[in-house]
């Protein structure tokens, strides 16, 4: 490796190549994490590479070749962040809606995205580590990633690399700039500023989903297709969450779910609906597809994901952007 780097930084493109690629995936994980969206990124992953090659002859040695492109690509994020809102969660916007006096709308907002688990799977292969803290699942699932939005830039960047990647502190502060203790300050306030928006019991990691999570999207996917409401319904714990991005409106508490399913999605558009099983962000989830009345043909319309407390599901989350589909190679019509 130390003279693959030493060709790359004497100007060997191929040779830089080689040094960064097994890298790549790990670094738009941790993208991710910072801006919210896979598209963003892959763009900040790009801007990461650019900035590497143009500066390596500036690469000491003294830290790691890859803490030396984490910190790049953190500051790669920073910038983005200078230049665009955070990424939004419905909670954060409106309360529950009712479900009998709503309207849905898409609101122009930049919304966080699911990431799909089959780029988190090559990240992890590619790391030497088998249970490796890039993808962890507790630093990966959707609470987290909604709670961490809320965080100034800089705060959120001191908690991935400290706790997410632990990373001591004075490597922490070296590659964002900062002395020792503006870091552990920072770490302290987004540590408090977490504490009241992350629900309180949370998942171990695991690389594959639970028997609960499996059984519980198999349930889930039998009902919906049937247009099942109370098994739907059963499956919810009671104070579970129906949320819709790219829009406002969501839903509280079984008996108000239970009312949107029946009048809207199984009442208002009919019982046409097919989902195919995937995974995000190490939760279970789901391709939707709906076949509009006199059609035959199922079309994407949205991507599902559970979090799953127990054999409860405790939210689901509905990105009613068929778009997303690609990210998970799933067809746009079945």
């Amino acid at each position: 490796m130390d003279q693959v780097l030493e060709a790359a930084r004497a100007g060997d493109q191929a040779a830089f190549g080689q040094v960064v690629e097994p890298l790549r995936h790990e670094l738009q994980v941790h993208c991710y994490r910072m801006l919210g969206s896979v598209e963003d990124a892959e763009d900040a992953v790009q801007e990461t590479l650019l900035r590497a090659w143009s500066k390596l002859d500036t690469y000491a040695g003294r830290a790691s070749f890859r803490a030396w492109l984490y910190g790049i690509a953190t500051h790669a994020c920073l910038d983005a962040l200078r230049r665009r809102k955070a990424r939004a969660w419905p909670t954060d916007l409106a309360g529950p809606a009712d479900p009998r006096r709503y309207e849905l709308a898409a609101v122009d907002v930049p919304w966080l995205q699911p990431y799909p688990d089959r780029l988190l799977d090559v990240a992890a292969a590619a790391q030497d580590e088998p249970e490796a803290v890039v993808t962890a699942k507790e630093t990966i699932e959707l609470a987290f990633l909604a709670a961490i939005q809320r965080l100034p830039a800089r705060q959120r960047a001191v908690l991935i690399l400290r706790d997410t990647l632990d990373w001591s502190v004075s490597d922490t502060a070296a590659a964002l700039g900062l002395s020792q203790a503006a870091v552990n300050s920072a770490l302290q306030r987004a540590h408090a500023a977490l504490a009241s928006h992350l629900p309180a019991q949370r998942s171990s990691w695991r690389s594959d989903p639970s028997a609960s999570e499996r059984r519980a999207l198999r349930r889930l996917i039998t009902a919906w297709e049937s247009a099942d409401t109370a098994g739907l319904v059963e499956l919810l714990r009671d104070d579970a969450k129906l949320i819709m991005p790219p829009g406002t409106v969501w839903f509280s508490g079984r008996r108000d779910i239970e009312t949107f399913l029946d009048e809207h999605m199984f009442g208002e558009m009919g019982p046409g609906w097919r989902l195919l099983p995937t995974a995000a962000n190490r939760q279970p989830a789901f391709g939707l597809y709906w076949r509009r009345p006199g059609e035959d043909v199922f079309r994407a319309f949205a991507i599902g994901v559970l979090r799953v407390d127990g054999d409860a599901v405790a939210e689901i989350a509905i990105f009613q952007q068929p778009e997303l589909l690609g990210l998970f190679e799933l067809p746009p019509a079945c």
